[in-house]
């Protein structure tokens, strides 16, 4: 039994035994920052107030690697006395090798920190990049990530979008519809009036506006003038039937005979509108005025007073009266 015991005592008290212990702590200890950085990281980019930081996982993973990176060298230094300086001189004669074999991926990550630090592209922007289109959803260390309109992630290295024209698109929120008007100059104003008024119409129906349509013109056809309809919708994927809507409300508006139509879509309008504010004002005249409350009289308490003073001398007289009688 007691060499038993002093096998355990020399397995405990052995070298490599208070090495492992050790490395395992710091690695613990590493874990533990690293996992508190990383949600400091990701608060400090969510809550940035003044929008003046990027939101990208990019420098999250960077903050991670770093502290990794300090507590793997604190390990190897502490327990295991390897000089870190010498490995780092080490590593730079080979650095050559290394940057051909990580060619790739150190220009994906030197992209990934340009466009995140230069803000050309973030988290929620409508981007299309060479054939491909969409809206980014997060750039990493190697590429950006981006859902296009069919609900599809497309995964572009950063690399490429470095070397590649880049065309930042409207919102995807906003929507779009190009209409050629074919009617006379003279009346045009009271025809996109109607188109406006046509399109808020068809578009309410679909979902709900955080922009009301509007019409500009862009261009004078030989058979009529070219002009587009924008608005917004405050849930994106509604976007394609609101298009649809829209169009095929004001596509009767855009013919020949479009003033005609326009005149009678601008009458409906205003009768809408009178019946909404006759309706306003019938309902706010039914509900009965409130009966003013009645003022206290400064004089009731006087009287009040006077009165039982009276009573009280009266009382006193009759009594006074029938003492006398007695």
């Amino acid at each position: 039994m007691s060499q038993l015991e002093q096998n355990i005592e020399t397995f405990v008290h052995s070298d490599w035994i208070t090495t492992a212990i050790t490395a395992v702590i710091i690695l613990v200890v590493t874990a533990v920052c690293a996992r508190l950085v990383r949600r400091f990281m990701r608060r400090l980019l969510h809550f940035n107030e003044e929008k003046n930081l990027p939101s990208s996982s990019i420098f999250v993973n960077i903050a991670r690697a770093s502290v990794w990176i300090l507590g793997v060298c604190i390990m190897l230094s502490t327990c295991f006395d390897v000089n870190v300086s010498a490995a780092i001189t080490a590593l730079g004669i080979g650095g050559i090798a290394i940057s051909l074999g990580f060619q790739d991926t150190i220009s994906n990550l030197i992209g990934g920190l340009q466009v995140s630090l230069m803000r050309i592209i973030k988290p929620g922007d409508n981007i299309e990049v060479g054939s491909s289109s969409g809206v980014v959803k997060d750039i990493t260390w190697r590429h950006t990530t981006i859902r296009n309109s069919k609900g599809e992630e497309v995964v572009i290295p950063n690399s490429i979008i470095n070397k590649t024209a880049l065309v930042h698109l409207p919102p995807v929120n906003q929507v779009s519809v190009p209409i050629v008007v074919v009617t006379g100059g003279e009346q045009l104003d009271e025809v996109a009036k109607a188109i406006e008024h046509a399109a808020a119409e068809a578009a309410g129906a679909v979902g709900k506006l955080t922009k009301q349509p509007t019409l500009a013109f862009s261009q004078i056809l030989d058979g009529g003038f070219q002009g587009t309809i924008v608005f917004r919708m405050a849930d994106s994927r509604t976007g394609s039937r609101a298009a649809d809507a829209v169009l095929r409300a004001v596509a009767p508006l855009t013919r020949s005979n479009a003033p005609d139509r326009a005149e009678k879509v601008l009458d409906e309008a205003r009768r809408d509108e009178q019946k909404a504010k006759d309706a306003a004002d019938s309902s706010s005249q039914a509900k009965p005025k409130p009966k003013p409350k009645p003022k206290p009289d400064p004089k009731a308490p006087q009287s009040q007073k006077a009165t039982s003073v009276f009573r009280r001398r009266m009382a006193r007289a009759l009594r006074k009266d029938e003492g006398e009688q007695s």
